[in-house]
């Protein structure tokens, strides 16, 4: 017979329910798609998204937890000794990617036919299938992304020839005919720094070229298409001295290309996937382009990665912050329901204040690509400086948001058994990948000045401001005037003070282009989950001043740490 104390000993009440779709449970995806994507894109796709939001969150769940724990695997050699860098990943790898492409994320943007028929709002529709794919998996996310990334640059910069052969492999419905993509940049001694990088090419025959040296981080190391940047002459230095090249597992012979997976990176995060370290050794790739482009070049596919980056960003921390909210939604804390208690719906409001302030940003950013492919020259030049706007704020804001999630869950947000460590673990990667935040920095302050970004920027902020009331208008218009200033006052300053001032600085920036999107999707509909969030974070903007900042010296940096050495 069961006791009273024995029926209360539970984590949860027994009315306990979790989202079965994804894609279902989402008002706020789905008040999106409805307002900023066509009838006939969300005909087509509706039944794709349907069935990706249920599988991510039940099987896909499962199958992600099972791959980050059972990660790849380097085989170098087969039984005769012979040398054959395979890859091995457990099957639930290899399931999640044929869901990935059931979703129709490339398809839709790759396949010739629907490419022509929803041409204006591709990269919408396939950002919808990212979004849900991510809020259950992530380390797959990467080669998903390098995939896109290396058809963008086939469709831009490759021959015909080329694209008949390899862009169908993209735009596949079989698994086993995938063709996934990589991106081989970083080297050791280079990093972020892009343009100090080692690797050669020296010309071989055509337009093929034999690469040698070291590639230091290779994520989707067993990718069939690889983009490579390398030096063809070692005289010309930086970024000005890269040509970019198409790598493939096989030579124009059918023999096997040369490359020597070192062995794999043992990573935090977002496990699943295969990053390597690999020597190029007389390894046959194709020149892309023309000599010394190759940087111009690989940026149209960091830019998009840039994007990836951040629907994984947001993916994440919206999970994350579901996963607390149906925890807390049936939890009894201190004789109450814990939703009843202050400072828990504080905590909640922030983080959902940030994560809905991210995603409209997001698609946005979203919205501009698709326009900017299709001709709009302003949205273009936008996208310039949105690009690394959005890819800082919702990665660090993702970060944040995922940890005081798994706080609000307790200890039993801690535990490996459930979803959180490993959307934490995979989320920690996001300020780094595909450029860190202090980059992102910078290179907005390049945007500020090779491109009109911040001025179509301003003008749409000012024109939404101008349409609340009067004294909402002007408070708002007067914080984005003192914004302006500081930005003049600092573009006169020394360089260390304008970039130390830039953060700050296009974090504010960051913040009122948030609450002016918040304003522009808010209607009669979304107004009861936009009101909240505009509330919080025009109170985070009052509480936040601006100044130009001064850098410590070096000196004193280096006291406060020299217990080190």
């Amino acid at each position: 017979m069961q006791t009273t104390s024995t029926a209360k000993n539970k984590v949860l009440n027994d009315n306990f329910r979790a989202s079965k779709n994804f894609y279902q449970s989402d008002q706020i995806l789905q008040h999106f798609i409805k307002n900023n994507i066509s009838t006939e894109g969300q005909a087509h796709m509706q039944d794709k998204w349907e069935t990706l939001g249920e599988r991510a969150a039940g099987i896909m769940n499962e199958l992600s937890l099972t791959a980050d724990k059972e990660t790849p695997k380097l085989i170098k050699r087969n039984f005769y000794g012979e040398m054959i860098n395979e890859i091995r990943f457990h099957p639930a790898y290899h399931q999640m990617t044929q869901m990935a492409i059931d979703s129709q994320m490339f398809r839709v943007k790759w396949e010739p036919q629907l490419r022509q028929q929803f041409q204006t709002e591709r990269h919408r529709l396939g950002f919808v299938s990212g979004f849900l794919f991510a809020m259950s998996e992530c380390g797959l996310f990467c080669p998903l992304c390098m995939t896109d990334g290396v058809a963008r640059l086939i469709d831009r910069y490759c021959t015909d020839a080329d694209k008949e052969r390899l862009l169908p492999h993209i735009a596949t419905t079989v698994a086993e005919e995938l063709y996934t993509g990589a991106m081989f940049l970083t080297e050791k001694a280079g990093g972020s720094d892009v343009g100090a990088n080692l690797v050669t090419a020296t010309h071989w025959k055509d337009d093929y070229y034999l690469l040698n040296g070291e590639k230091w981080f290779c994520s989707n190391a067993n990718a069939e298409i690889i983009f490579a940047l390398a030096r063809t002459d070692e005289e010309v230095s930086g970024t000005k001295g890269l040509s970019i090249f198409m790598i493939e597992k096989t030579k124009p012979d059918g023999s096997k290309n040369t490359m020597n997976v070192v062995r794999l990176k043992d990573k935090l995060g977002v496990r699943s996937m295969a990053s390597a370290e690999i020597i190029l050794t007389d390894t046959v790739g194709k020149l892309v382009g023309k000599v010394f482009q190759g940087f111009k070049i690989m940026t149209d596919m960091i830019n998009l990665s840039r994007l990836y980056n951040s629907i994984a960003a947001i993916g994440a921390s919206r999970r994350a912050v579901a996963e607390a909210y149906q925890f807390l939604k049936f939890r009894t804390s201190f004789g109450t329901n814990a939703l009843n208690h202050a400072l828990i719906r504080e905590k909640l409001t922030e983080l959902n204040a940030h994560n809905l302030a991210n995603f409209y940003l997001s698609w946005r950013a979203i919205i501009a690509l698709d326009q900017a492919d299709n001709g709009n020259k302003d949205e273009a030049q936008l996208l310039r400086l949105l690009t690394p706007m959005v890819k800082k704020s919702t990665a660090t804001d993702g970060v944040y948001v995922i940890r005081e999630a798994m706080e609000l869950m307790g200890g039993m947000g801690y535990i490996e058994d459930g979803v959180m460590p490993k959307i934490f673990r995979d989320a920690l990667v996001l300020p780094i990948w595909e450029g860190a935040s202090n980059i992102m920095i910078l290179d907005m302050l390049r945007a500020l000045h090779k491109s009109a970004g911040l001025n179509i920027m301003v003008n749409e902020i000012a024109s939404i401001f101008s349409q609340l009331e009067k004294p909402e208008s002007q408070a708002l218009s007067g914080y984005m005037q003192e914004l302006l200033n500081l930005i003049e006052k600092a573009s006169e300053a020394e360089k260390d003070v304008l970039q130390l001032t830039a953060k700050p600085l296009f974090e504010r920036l960051t913040l009122l282009y948030q609450i002016a999107l918040l304003i522009h999707y808010r209607d009669e509909e979304s107004a009861v989950w936009i009101d909240p969030a505009l509330g919080y974070l025009v109170n985070d903007l009052e509480r936040k001043g601006l100044e130009l900042r001064k850098p410590l010296g070096r000196e004193s940096v280096e006291a406060m740490t020299a217990w080190v050495l």
